[in-house]
C-alpha cells in the first residue's frame, strides 16, 4: 500500500463543493471516480480543506492509499487523462510516508479572497471574482482586518451549518492589498470555520463602502452572535491558496 500526496488545482463553478454531495457533482467525486478507472475500485481521497460551491483551489493537498505499483508521474498523468474536461488538475503527485496526512499533518491553510473594485459589469472573470461597483476604501478595510488578527469567539463569522466543536480560531494573518482595481484580502490560520473567511470579507466591505464604521468590525466579533453579521460575500473570489505542513 502506497500513500500518495496531490496538489490540486480545481475552478469550483461547476460543483457542489469539495465534498461529495447527493445532489450534485464535487470536486471529490471526480477524482475518486478517476482513481475507481484506474485501479478498479473508488478509493476515498482526504483533502487538506473542504471548500464551499463555487470556491477555487490553486494548491489543495490531498492524499489517497493506493495498493497498485504506479509511480506518482503515471499517476497523476493518467488523473488528469481520466479528469478531462472536467476544470480539474493534478498539478503535483508524490509517495509519502503512511504517517502523512493531508488534513491532520496541516499546520497553516491560507486562502485569498479577489475583488474587481470596478464600476464595469464582468466579462472573462465572471464567477472568478466578486465585482463590488461603489468605491472601496481599502486602507479602512485594512486597519479593520487588523481586528480580528489572534485568537478569538468567530461565532459571528460562523455559518449556522458549522459543524466545528469550537467557535474558538486563531487567525494569524488578514491583510487587504490594493493594485489598481483588483483588491485581495489574503487569509491565514490553522484552520477556518464554515464561511469564516467569506464573512470576514463581507464585513470588510461594509468597512470599505462606509456602511460600517471601522469599530463596527470589533463590535460583530465581540457581540460573538451570527445575526450580528453585516454580509457575507459570495464564493466567487475564494481561493484556497496553500497548505502548510513541517
Amino acid at each position: 500500500m502506497t500513500r500518495f500526496a496531490f496538489t490540486i488545482e480545481y475552478d469550483g463553478r461547476p460543483y457542489m463543493g469539495w465534498q461529495r454531495q447527493a445532489h450534485g457533482p464535487s470536486v471529490q467525486q471526480h477524482i475518486e471516480e478517476a482513481l475507481g478507472r484506474i485501479t478498479g475500485h473508488e478509493p476515498v481521497i482526504h483533502c487538506a480543506g473542504r471548500t464551499d460551491a463555487g470556491v477555487h483551489a490553486l494548491a489543495m493537498r490531498a492524499h489517497v492509499d493506493l495498493d497498485k505499483t504506479i509511480t506518482p508521474f503515471r499517476l497523476m498523468e493518467a488523473l488528469n487523462a481520466h479528469l478531462r474536461p472536467e476544470p480539474i488538475a493534478i498539478v503535483a503527485c508524490e509517495a509519502v510516508s503512511e504517517e502523512w496526512h493531508a488534513r491532520f499533518s496541516c499546520i497553516a491553510r491560507a486562502y485569498e479572497y479577489r475583488i474587481l473594485n470596478r464600476r464595469a459589469p464582468l466579462t472573462f472573470e465572471q464567477g472568478l471574482v466578486w465585482r463590488v461597483p461603489q468605491r472601496l476604501d481599502s486602507d479602512a478595510m485594512q486597519v479593520a482586518a487588523q481586528l480580528l488578527i489572534g485568537r478569538h469567539d468567530f461565532t459571528t463569522f460562523r455559518s449556522a451549518q458549522c459543524q466545528a466543536d469550537s467557535p474558538l480560531r486563531t487567525l494569524d494573518r488578514l491583510d487587504v492589498i490594493r493594485d489598481g482595481e483588483r483588491i485581495t484580502v489574503h487569509a491565514k490560520a490553522r484552520s477556518f470555520l464554515h464561511h469564516q473567511v467569506r464573512s470576514m470579507v463581507g464585513c470588510l466591505a461594509l468597512v470599505g463602502t462606509g456602511t460600517w464604521e471601522v469599530a463596527d468590525m470589533k463590535a460583530a466579533l465581540d457581540a460573538r452572535d451570527r445575526q450580528a453579521l453585516g454580509h457575507n460575500a459570495p464564493p466567487d473570489g475564494l481561493y484556497f491558496m496553500r497548505a502548510d505542513y513541517p
